[in-house]
């Protein structure tokens, strides 16, 4: 079952990851939800596919009243992120969900309607919560052409989405790189393969190596922190990416 593990605390505002669901059926892939809790309310970023729903809320639950999650932060339109939608709002039927307006008239099919969604345009824009200024940072074609990250100003964390991401296989990788160099074997292709644009993935990396991240949490595989925040963005920058 899947576990959540608080990886930024300070009073009141919190991030926690729900990670490593080593129950879950192996055609599925794994994903990372990350949750953030500012004073008593709570945004979910990429909540997952319907079939993992049960694990997500209720490792939420056991720590955390899965109601007060108001807003759903929805990195790009694919079904690992989002298909679980239907399934929330029946959890909480004011939550909104932040994505993209590309896919404004796509991700309804899983649920929600016109009062569901918050259209971010795409040169970003900032997400409230509580009081925290959250900001949805441009990441087009990375890999889908519709796509945004969460930056967290005050916790200096960067929710990724698949940049970063990292597939293992049958071998379960910890909730942060350890050894980078051993790590990133299992992140080159599948950034080689779903990554469609050299242009976007340096207009990405420029953008964020100017940016305050202490960690950046991708939505499969492990959290780089410190020093390995750098090595990825510069490991990324030198990388071919639309590539078999």
């Amino acid at each position: 079952m899947k576990k959540l593990q608080y990886i930024y605390e300070n009073g009141s505002h919190k991030w926690a990851i729900v990670a490593r669901d080593v129950e879950r059926p192996q055609y599925l892939i794994d994903t990372n939800e990350y949750l953030v809790i500012n004073d008593d309310r709570a945004l979910l970023t990429d909540p997952g596919g319907i079939e993992i729903f049960p694990a997500v809320f209720s490792a939420i639950n056991e720590h955390f009243d899965a109601s007060a999650i108001d807003m759903i932060f929805s990195s790009h339109q694919d079904p690992d992120i989002i298909s679980s939608l239907s399934l929330w709002l029946e959890v909480n039927r004011q939550l909104k969900c932040n994505i993209s307006w590309l896919w404004s008239g796509f991700v309804p099919h899983f649920g929600g309607d016109k009062n569901t969604f918050i259209d971010l345009p795409d040169e970003g824009a900032e997400i409230r919560l509580q009081g925290l200024k959250l900001q949805a940072i441009p990441a087009h074609y990375l890999h889908s052409s519709g796509n945004f990250h969460l930056y967290d100003p005050v916790a200096k964390i960067l929710f990724s989405g698949d940049i970063g991401a990292a597939l293992s296989g049958s071998e379960e990788l910890p909730i942060f790189v350890s050894d980078f160099d051993r790590h990133i074997q299992f992140a080159k292709k599948f950034h080689q393969r779903w990554l469609g644009s050299n242009e976007a993935k340096q207009n990405w990396c420029q953008r964020i190596a100017a940016m305050d991240i202490d960690m950046l949490c991708p939505q499969h595989g492990s959290i780089y922190t410190g020093d390995d925040v750098e090595r990825f963005i510069n490991w990324l920058a030198e990388l071919p990416v639309g590539v078999m």
